[in-house]
């Protein structure tokens, strides 16, 4: 007996609309061209990832790099992809090894990669400079040359009065020829003192005179042969004293010891100076005279960077004077101390070509490239921002709150 009632056919068929029916499904092989593509694309997508962290964890400051890395991967269909130096097309099957990139602490990376090592310093004269001062007290009467003038060794400088020299000096000669006079009378003693002794030796040897006027005659000549040596001695004494007081005289024409400039003058007519022996000071002094010509800088670097330090290695300076005009520069010596104070060791640089105008203790800045790219160092032959060196700048900019402390320049 069918007990189905009118009221289940009708939730029947509304529930055989609902429900869904399994439809037979197209399928078709995946395109290998595609897949092809999207692979290589996909692991030149984690090299480069890999690249730019690798780039940004090791110097933030290498930008350029990441350039250099995306143009390898950048490609659109049918274009060429440069793979570890070969070119491979986009679709074609080959598996792409990505680039490896080197770890920042690793020796090969710090080896092949160059550095900039900068530092600060000052012009000076590579031989010492000679300060000049008055060997003896005296009133400064004339000053024949000004700063800046160029002297040779034995220009008359400066001329001081001393009266009290001039009056030694003409007493000195007063007692030589007092000397002289003294010495010719004890002469002529001596020459009858000789004379008298002769006489008497003849007439004793005829007996005609006692021993006792023998001996007194050769007492008599001893005695004038003697003071005639005292007065010879004596007048030897006045020659010595006439030339210690025409020394002093001449001393004060002072003269020069060197030849150089004069870099500073504070000797001033009217003037009195003291002598050598009493003047610790180097403002006491009448002038300074340094060699233009030899010039140098030495400039502070920090402690860090002395084991890439040797003499040889070759750079770039400006002066704070002239900063658009950079120069060559190349490391002579290297100080065999460290500042304490500051942190840093101070190279000797010999100059290539500097600004004619160059004057010493000019604040000099200085840049030197170690690594790979040392031996195409930048010289003043670039012009400024020319970049003639990648990586960093071939010239140097003042920069705001610039000192001239060595402590506060000093850069890695």
């Amino acid at each position: 007996m069918n007990t189905t009632t009118e009221h289940d056919r009708n939730l029947a068929a509304k529930l055989k609309s609902l429900s869904i029916e399994p439809a037979a499904f197209k399928t078709e092989p995946p395109n290998r061209q595609a897949r092809r593509r999207v692979i290589p694309v996909a692991m030149l997508a984690l090299a480069a990832m890999a690249s730019l962290a690798a780039v940004f964890l090791y110097r933030p400051d290498r930008l350029q790099r990441i350039e250099t890395v995306l143009a390898g991967f950048a490609g659109k269909d049918g274009t060429v992809l440069s793979v570890g130096g070969a070119e491979v097309p986009a679709e074609s099957g080959a598996a792409i090894e990505p680039t490896r990139v080197l770890p920042a602490n690793t020796p090969s990376a710090r080896a092949l990669s160059p550095r900039e090592v900068t530092g600060s310093g000052y012009v000076v004269v590579a031989d010492d400079i000679a300060t000049v001062f008055s060997k003896y007290e005296g009133r400064i009467v004339t000053v024949d040359v000004e700063a800046g003038d160029r002297v040779s060794v034995g220009q008359v400088l400066v001329r001081l009065d001393d009266a009290g020299a001039r009056f030694a000096l003409e007493g000195a000669e007063i007692a030589r020829r007092s000397a002289e006079l003294a010495l010719a009378a004890k002469s002529i003693d001596l020459s009858q003192a000789r004379s008298s002794l002769t006489r008497i030796e003849r007439l004793a040897g005829r007996d005609a005179m006692s021993a006792q006027v023998l001996e007194e005659a050769k007492t008599a000549f001893d005695t004038a042969e003697n003071a005639a040596l005292q007065a010879r001695q004596d007048v030897a004494k006045a020659d010595l004293d006439i030339d210690r007081a025409r020394e002093q005289v001449e001393a004060l024409t002072v003269r020069a010891p060197i030849s150089g400039n004069v870099t500073r003058l504070t000797a001033h007519v009217g003037d009195t100076v003291l002598s050598r022996e009493d003047s610790v000071r180097e403002n006491e002094s009448l002038l300074a005279i340094a060699d233009m010509a030899n010039m140098v800088i030495d400039a502070d670097v920090a402690e860090a960077n002395i084991a890439l330090m040797r003499p040889g290695l070759r750079g770039e300076a400006v002066l704070d004077g002239f900063p658009d005009r950079p120069f060559a520069v190349e490391v002579s010596k290297i100080a065999p101390m460290i500042s304490r104070e500051k942190g840093t060791v101070t190279l000797r640089l010999s100059l290539s070509s500097p600004p004619p105008d160059m004057r010493p203790a000019m604040a000099a800045r200085i840049r030197l490239v170690v690594g790979e790219a040392a031996t195409s160092v930048p010289t003043a032959s670039h012009p400024p921002g020319t970049g003639a060196q990648t990586g960093g700048p071939t010239t140097f900019r003042p920069q705001a709150g610039d000192t001239r402390d060595h402590q506060q320049r000093a850069e890695r």
